[in-house]
């Protein structure tokens, strides 16, 4: 049960998917709310996590481009080590196809950073 002014425990989600009309990205939070985004972040250090991808995203923006900057993103809001054993990152390329990246990929976007 709840109560007025108290907020429900939960987990928020960056839920993403393709259908037949293109790519999907939607925030889910605790309470049902959800809202579609290009690009988004959130968590510890939110408002700085959240503008770093909308001021660099762009419809044109490649598969590539848009990986390094989620790791860039990560890793200015990053506590402790990140490394390819600390993150994962997965892709939905314009065939569809999810895939799930092995560390040694992981580890070349990390590189770029360096």
């Amino acid at each position: 049960t709840q109560s007025g002014g108290v907020r429900p425990f939960g987990v928020s989600l960056l839920v993403a998917g393709a259908d037949a009309l293109g790519f999907h990205l939607y925030q889910v939070d605790p309470s049902g709310s959800y809202w579609a985004w290009k690009a988004s972040a959130f968590g510890k250090n939110m408002t700085s996590a959240k503008t770093f991808p909308e001021k660099r995203y762009s419809d044109e923006m490649e598969i590539e481009d848009a990986i390094s900057n989620a790791v860039r993103t990560l890793k200015e809001g990053f506590e402790g080590k990140l490394d390819e054993h600390s993150i994962e990152i997965s892709v939905i390329r314009a065939d569809k196809v999810f895939h799930i990246m092995t560390p040694s990929e992981v580890e070349s976007y990390l590189s770029e950073l360096q």
